[in-house]
């Protein structure tokens, strides 16, 4: 049997640039962290005639290409694996809530099935096949951010060249800086689970229709540079500030990013301390992200717990996706 273990993330800033509509025109650049919130994912030889796949659902099936979960159909087929095998996930945070579980399943997979092959390979290489499954072949509408992410963990920055070449390097701040963004980022989760896709489909379709959608990203690329910015100088204040301004542009780009209820919890958590934050991932609900400085902390919580948002602590992942158990 061989065990990953890989990170979701919570997208900083910048996030969006990482589409193939915009970064195709314009290049991207976002920040990125990586958390301890994990896709488990486990691979095992199959000594039945059928392959057995265990995720919210179960399949039993007699060739892998009849497999329904697209991920691991296409991931098996991208690596030439066609005898029988065995795959269950187990994942701590459930999908749809914007941490990017879809990357960080991909990853962690390949990077199990790749090992189970006898095959080590580099994690840019996870990455850009996870990307290349999930963007090229099930030409799904997402972006680069969370397989990078979620293959070499971190607080990185990324940065996507118009022919789609990513370079990713880590943020060059101090441990005293992370230890602070531990302590004032609060994550809370708004009990609304949705589809990424169709946030993500509405914002490319409006973005190609209408330039000031395009203008908008390329105000959120800056606004990432300029988060990038203060972090490495350990201006954290300076970094809850323009999360605020990221958040009132992003929510420009398509009405389906934000809704009454996450606009009152919005208003909430200013008055209640916060600096600023934004909702993780594509919108539309999923988890909270604020930052809001210690003095300020039992009051944040508790206007969120009167408005029902449950916090989910976390502390940042250095590690990427890795193997926690292999035994072949």
């Amino acid at each position: 049997m061989i065990i990953s273990r890989t990170p979701m993330r919570i997208s900083i800033g910048g996030g969006g640039t990482d589409l193939p509509y915009y970064y195709t025109k314009n290049g991207g650049s976002l920040v990125s962290a990586a958390i301890d919130k994990f896709m488990y994912i486990s691979v095992n030889k199959r000594f039945h005639n059928t392959s057995l796949i265990k995720y919210s659902k179960i399949e039993e099936v007699n060739d892998n290409k009849k497999i329904e979960h697209p991920l691991i159909r296409e991931a098996l087929s991208l690596l030439n694996i066609k005898e029988p095998i065995e795959i269950t996930s187990i994942a701590d945070i459930s999908s749809g809530t914007g941490l990017g579980s879809s990357g960080s399943f991909t990853a962690g997979l390949l990077n199990a099935l790749h090992l189970y092959k006898g095959e080590y390979v580099s994690k840019k290489t996870i990455a850009e096949e996870a990307c290349h499954i999930e963007m090229d072949i099930l030409k799904d509408p997402v972006g680069k951010q969370d397989q990078y992410i979620a293959s070499f963990g971190g607080i990185m920055n990324m940065n996507i060249s118009q022919k789609g070449n990513v370079s990713i390097t880590p943020l060059d701040i101090s441990w005293d800086t992370i230890k602070e963004l531990e302590e004032n980022i609060l994550l809370f989760y708004t009990g609304v689970r949705r589809s990424s896709f169709t946030v993500l489909k509405s914002q490319k379709q409006e973005a190609e229709k209408d330039y000031d959608k395009m203008e908008y990203l390329g105000k959120i690329k800056k606004i990432g540079n300029e988060i990038k910015s203060a972090l490495e100088k350990g201006n954290t204040r300076r970094f809850g500030q323009w999360l605020n301004i990221h958040w009132q542009t992003k929510k420009q780009l398509t009405n389906k990013m934000s809704n009454p209820d996450i606009d009152k919890w919005y208003e909430t958590a200013l008055k209640n301390g916060a600096l600023g934050g934004k909702i993780m991932g594509a919108g539309g609900g999923g988890f909270f992200m604020f930052y809001a400085e210690e003095n300020h902390h039992e009051m944040l919580r508790s206007a969120m717990k009167e408005q029902e948002l449950h916090e989910f602590p976390f502390k940042f992942d250095f590690d990427g996706t890795k193997i926690i158990l292999n035994q072949r």
